[in-house]
């Protein structure tokens, strides 16, 4: 099996470049990507359990790994959703299919938004992960338009071994994610 495009790129031209940067003196203490995790929360499904099975069949082509059911915690009485039913999906990719999600993200599916200005610099959190939502579904190449029952919005998590948000920021730009720039978007 071939290793994925971007764990090459990561290996043969992204480590030394933030080994330059940063100043670090071994290659294994350079933050690397350890998982992707992607949400889906399906709140529609409290009436029709038939759009949970839908949603995980969409999300399941478009990450390559079948989907966990997330149930809910609490019963919430306004929202109809008693605890214990479906309320949502998750995958976790990790090694080549986080590498090969994450190439279809950047190169295919972003650049496929109406109107895309590039994501936000201000997404990361204390540890260094990054995180942002997908309106919805239909800007992966793999979903095919014609056979869409409603359209489903997604949360996308980037797990990175950063010690600092610039280091993570750094790290996710070099492997290509389009940004905004800091003046006005471009």
């Amino acid at each position: 099996m071939n290793k994925p495009r971007l764990k090459e790129k990561y290996t043969k031209e992204i480590v030394p470049q933030l080994q330059s940067k940063f100043g670090y003196k071994n290659s294994m203490s350079v933050p690397h990507i350890s998982k992707i995790v992607v949400n889906m929360g399906v709140g529609e499904a409290v009436d029709d359990i038939k759009l949970l099975d839908v949603a995980m069949a969409d999300l399941a082509t478009i990450t390559g790994q079948k989907p966990i059911k997330r149930r809910a915690k609490k019963a919430v009485s306004n929202f109809k959703i008693k605890q214990g039913h479906p309320v949502g999906l998750k995958v976790t990719l990790r090694r080549a299919r986080m590498y090969e999600f994450l190439d279809r993200l950047i190169n295919i599916a972003l650049p496929r938004i109406r109107d895309f200005r590039g994501l936000s610099q201000n997404s990361f959190d204390e540890a260094g992960n990054y995180s942002f939502g997908i309106a919805e579904q239909l800007i992966f190449p793999e979903i095919e338009y014609d056979k869409i029952e409603f359209s489903q919005g997604m949360n996308v998590t980037i797990c990175i071994t950063a010690k600092a948000k610039e280091e993570a920021r750094e790290l996710l730009r070099l492997f290509g994610m389009p940004f905004q720039t800091q003046g006005k978007a471009s």
